[in-house]
């Protein structure tokens, strides 16, 4: 049925760009990076309505924002109870096991997506406007992933590979968890 297809793919996409962001929050703490980079400030205002009541009852351990990630994961369980919801599925029905595994793997699959996309959106901004307000911040979120491709690939011409390698790597990954059929 077209409607239910239309309203699944509004639910994975909600959650998808919630949940992303929510890692995104949760990486950004862990790097340290500055507040009052645009970036983090757009990310702060789009998830401190969950992440704020969310550190009430989920404290942080050291660096790794908790809450943020718990947030997350509450995303990714709620699209899987609403697209059950959706099918038609009863409550009794359910495999809760079963969702809350699917719901983690959700979350790699989602910190996967979010890995190849600052890529390439940090690879794209190097090369249109590289001064951009944004251009450090991107540059410190990947700097980390592209690091270890860095040390092994030199540049040819100018251009730093490095991205190529590490944006296949995130897709063989991806392929991975689909062929397993998380």
């Amino acid at each position: 049925m077209l409607f239910i297809e239309i309203a699944r793919m509004l639910i994975e996409t909600a959650a998808a760009l919630l949940g992303v962001t929510l890692l995104l929050r949760a990486y950004m703490i862990w790097l340290g990076m500055p507040s009052r980079n645009p970036l983090a400030q757009f990310v702060l205002a789009l998830t401190d309505w969950m992440v704020v009541p969310l550190r009430r009852i989920v404290p942080a351990f050291g660096r790794i924002d908790s809450a943020s990630l718990v947030g997350a994961y509450l995303v990714a369980v709620l699209q899987l109870v609403l697209i059950f919801l959706l099918i038609g599925a009863g409550v009794a029905d359910w495999p809760w096991a079963k969702v809350l595994l699917v719901s983690l793997a959700q979350l790699l699959r989602w910190a996967l997506y979010l890995v190849m996309w600052l890529t390439i959106i940090h690879v794209i901004l190097s090369w249109v406007n590289p001064y951009a307000p944004v251009a450090p911040a991107l540059s410190m979120l990947v700097r980390p992933f592209l690091a270890p491709f860095q040390r092994i690939i030199p540049t040819v011409g100018g251009v730093d590979l490095s991205p190529v390698l590490l944006i296949v790597i995130v897709n063989v990954l991806l392929l991975v968890f689909a062929n397993a059929g998380i």
